[in-house]
């Protein structure tokens, strides 16, 4: 069995099969592959990407412009916002917040802050935090649509300043 949900993994800043460094504007491929009971990531140039096996195929693939990292200014405090909670509960990965998780991944698509992509397991959802490029895979937990109210009020709550 599969673990619920997998660890944020960041882009990386060269091509996995090359090494060499990308360049701000490039185009390069992200490709999960899954190994054993999670997944692995791999960043690669277009030029790795046409030279690659096509025999092996991903679980799930796109194609990104690369950005360099912006260094970011340090909060004096920690804010649970609707990234940062999600954040906490994948890293955490209690399964009873795997609805709760999947309510936040659709506030941040939402908000633009990340993408779905494409899958090939309808069991699992794969999206791209658009401004670092990280990966976040989460177990699809197919919520029926009387049950969202009830997990975007306990969204609500755990994002609530505590008095």
């Amino acid at each position: 069995m599969m673990q619920a949900d997998w660890e944020i993994k960041s882009r990386a800043h060269q091509c996995s099969r090359t090494g060499k460094g990308f360049s701000e504007g490039e185009f390069f491929y992200t490709i999960l592959i899954r190994e054993g009971d999670g997944f692995r990531r791999e960043d690669m140039s277009e030029e790795a990407w046409n030279e690659r096996n096509e025999n092996i195929q991903p679980f799930s693939f796109w194609r990104s412009k690369y950005e360099p990292p912006t260094l970011r200014s340090a909060e004096p405090l920690p804010r649970d916002d609707a990234e940062g909670l999600l954040r906490r509960l994948i890293q955490e990965n209690d399964p009873i917040y795997s609805n709760v998780r999947y309510i936040l991944t659709l506030m941040l698509e939402r908000k633009r802050v990340i993408r779905p992509v494409e899958s090939s397991d309808n069991d699992m959802l794969v999206y791209e935090h658009l401004a670092t490029g990280e990966t976040f895979v989460l177990s699809n937990p197919k919520l029926s649509l009387e049950r969202i109210p009830e997990i975007q009020r306990e969204v609500s709550a755990l994002l609530a300043p505590s008095a």
